[in-house]
């Protein structure tokens, strides 16, 4: 489970997969991930292993590696970066595009889903027709108030005729 043996100061965290670190699959949602990650901790606390001083080093570092891997997947913004492969565990830098991405999910969130079925496609259809924009605000423009001058569209001058040969 531990994946590779390299150390905490290199960066071996990165050469391991953070979900198989976790024992977890990719698609785990964050209730999953907390689980595993509390798990873990609690197996793998130093204080727990203080009294073997043999085991205490490998605890320490088996602990530190886990905090890191709960760090990135429970984070939207890293675990997006994580998941594309961008994110460095070794440079700092990373935060400002974590913020970034983050912002980035809650906005592809919050955006309307498109139609799911061909009923869904006709209703939608049907409400520009009749003018609901399916917003409730409606899709006709209000009419514009009486002390607006109203503009008349000009037909283009017509452009003479060539003679024909």
């Amino acid at each position: 489970m531990d994946g590779g043996s390299g150390n905490a100061s290199s960066g071996g965290a990165a050469v391991c997969c953070y979900y198989a670190l976790l024992g977890v699959r990719k698609s785990a949602s964050a209730t999953d991930i907390r689980t595993a990650y509390r798990r873990l901790a609690m197996k793998w606390h130093p204080d727990r292993w203080a009294s073997d001083p043999g085991a205490a080093g490998e605890a320490k570092r088996r602990f530190q590696r886990i905090q890191e891997a709960y760090s990135v997947l429970s984070d939207k913004g890293k675990k997006a970066m994580y998941d594309a492969g961008l994110f460095d565990p070794l440079d700092d830098d990373d935060q400002d595009f974590s913020d970034f991405m983050q912002e980035m999910l809650v906005m592809m969130d919050n955006v309307k889903n498109e139609p799911d079925t061909l009923e869904d496609l006709q209703k939608m259809l049907a409400d520009i027709v009749n003018g609901d924009g399916g917003d409730g605000v409606g899709g006709r423009v209000p009419p514009a108030p009486p002390d607006v001058a109203r503009r008349t569209r000009v037909a283009p001058h017509p452009q003479p005729q060539q003679a024909r040969r």
